[in-house]
């Protein structure tokens, strides 16, 4: 999966952001981390990441919006959402933005990386 482009993760939460960071780091991944999805747009005009993990429920912007505005950027990359407020509103959302993939908060670690291995399989094509 080794493109010298990273993996955007991109949670207002510290603990959370550092613990996928750790595993990402830890299964062989560049990692870039973000506080929020205005900081990740600002980072989105010079470097394309590799693919997104993007938490829904932030200040400033929401997952969302954020979602939305990178779906509508030339630079486009697969976004893996996690949320740790489910809903069936929120996953059909999701979906309907074209997210790769819908996982919830406690994230499983080795689902989270099969996710992201096929959102980046499938973008490639």
């Amino acid at each position: 999966m080794r493109t010298g482009r990273p993996i955007a993760v991109v949670d207002d939460e510290d603990s959370v952001r550092r613990a996928l960071e750790r595993l990402l780091r830890a299964n062989g991944m560049d990692v870039v981390t973000f506080r929020g999805g205005d900081e990740l747009l600002e980072a989105m005009r010079t470097v394309t990441p590799e693919c997104i993990v993007l938490d829904l429920h932030m200040p400033k912007m929401s997952g969302f919006e954020v979602l939305e505005a990178i779906m509508r950027s030339p630079n486009e990359a697969p976004v893996v959402v996690i949320t740790g407020h489910d809903s069936p509103e929120a996953r059909d959302r999701a979906l309907a933005s074209h997210a790769a993939a819908y996982l919830t908060k406690p994230i499983d670690e080795h689902l989270l990386l099969g996710e992201i291995a096929a959102a980046v399989a499938a973008h490639k094509h």
